[in-house]
């Protein structure tokens, strides 16, 4: 069950990978990563290529960020979401949020047995402080309907 407690140990996080950025600019990722940078985000991008993305260089892998992160927000398939929580487990990364569309259960399983947390079938801009003006209405009826994490 994702808690409150863990969204918030997530959030708390304000250095965050993101991988599932596009260079075209058309993937959640991309809208992630604008939003959370808005917020206050200290944000490494994490795209195979290593090109500049959004702006900013991104790395072919968790292992060859410059510095260390919080947290990764994963935002690919379930097939390289699986690889991504291993590759985050060797850099020592714990806090791990698998975007809608990213889990399965092999990367759950792995992140639980391993001590990560890892929140998953949530949308993060939905609990990101402030919310959006688009977010809102969700998160408002989420709440009406007894859906928000306690």
């Amino acid at each position: 069950m994702i808690t409150k407690a863990m969204i918030d140990d997530f959030l708390s996080q304000r250095s965050l990978a993101i991988v599932g950025v596009s260079r075209q600019g058309n993937k959640f990722g991309n809208s992630a990563f604008k939003e959370l940078r808005t917020k206050g985000y200290a944000l490494s991008l994490v795209h195979p290529s290593g090109e500049v993305i959004e702006g900013q260089q991104s790395y072919p892998s968790l292992k060859d960020l410059p510095q260390q992160v919080g947290g990764v927000l994963v935002s690919v398939p379930p097939a390289p979401a699986d690889k991504v929580v291993r590759e985050a487990h060797a850099a020592g990364i714990n806090q791990i949020w698998l975007q809608q569309g990213a889990e399965s259960q092999a990367a759950i399983q792995f992140c639980q047995e391993n001590g990560m947390s890892v929140v998953y079938g949530k949308c993060i801009l939905m609990f990101a402080q402030p919310v959006s003006f688009f977010h809102k209405p969700h998160r408002w009826v989420m709440q009406i309907l007894g859906q928000l994490p306690r």
